[in-house]
């Protein structure tokens, strides 16, 4: 849930110390979105990464950003966030683990990437781009940053429809208090494809994440509640507790799917 937004000036941030503290307590170091390494690995099925250049759009805390070295063989890889707070976290862990050498972040005001045409080999995100409103921009800049015969490989949070959300799923972004602008698969699809992307299809991750949301919210409650609230406080915590109650409703309901998506630029 960390963000690349464009829809209005940047002020306070929307992940702050407090926020980078508690989502890395739930779901491990340098990780501001669920799933971990291993939805990192799903994301990138069937993609090699191995001597290759990779922008991480919304990188949050950097965490996921250096696993793409690391872990995924890239030779470099480049983190861009509008956050200050995460990118400052970001740049500080990658010279704790020693890859200041391979792995850059860069944080900009929201809008046009700051980068050349066809800079990188892949495209990577983990769901940032719901931040985004405008989603015909967004995967244009997206493939003129891509390189001819580059990969666009992601995951997102997004609503089942294109209608008016429901009163379930109002509440749960009112609670979020975070910039969403979700859209359905189909508009998503539609976006790549007008921005130029072929090869593109999107997997439907609701059912993963209806279960692993809910073991979330039973450790919120149980046995990560006292080491999170020593961190962030208990009034914080209580808040989020309500926000997951709250988006386990339209999780159950299928309204909320985050989703992979995967698109190629032809080349």
């Amino acid at each position: 849930m960390h963000g690349v937004r464009e829809d209005e000036p940047h002020g306070e941030p929307e992940y702050d110390d407090a926020a980078i503290r508690f989502l890395e307590a739930l779901w491990g170091e340098g990780y501001l979105s669920p799933g971990g390494p291993e939805e990192v690995d799903r994301i990138l099925a069937g993609v090699s990464l191995m001597g290759r250049t990779v922008l991480d759009v919304g990188c949050g805390s950097g965490g996921i950003t250096l696993d793409l070295v690391e872990r995924h063989g890239a030779s470099h890889a480049t983190g861009f966030d509008v956050e200050a707070p995460v990118v400052i976290a970001a740049r500080r862990r990658a010279w704790e683990r020693g890859l200041s050498q391979r792995v850059e972040f860069v944080q900009a005001e929201p809008g046009r990437l700051p980068f050349r045409n066809e800079s990188f080999d892949v495209v990577f995100s983990k769901d940032a781009l719901l931040h985004v409103p405008d989603k015909d921009a967004l995967f244009a800049d997206l493939w003129r940053v891509l390189k001819p015969g580059g990969l666009l490989a992601a995951s997102d949070w997004l609503i089942g429809h294109d209608g008016e959300p429901s009163g379930d799923m109002k509440a749960y972004v009112a609670a979020e208090g975070l910039s969403f602008s979700m859209a359905s698969p189909a508009r998503y699809r539609a976006a790549m494809e007008k921005a130029g992307f072929v090869d593109v299809y999107t997997v439907d991750r609701n059912a993963w994440y209806r279960d692993v949301a809910r073991a979330e919210l039973d450790r919120l409650k149980g046995p990560l509640y006292a080491k999170v609230a020593a961190a962030v406080g208990e009034p914080y915590v209580d808040k989020n507790i309500r926000t997951w109650e709250a988006m386990q409703k339209v999780l159950d309901s299928g309204e909320h799917r985050p989703t992979h998506l995967r698109g190629r630029k032809p080349g």
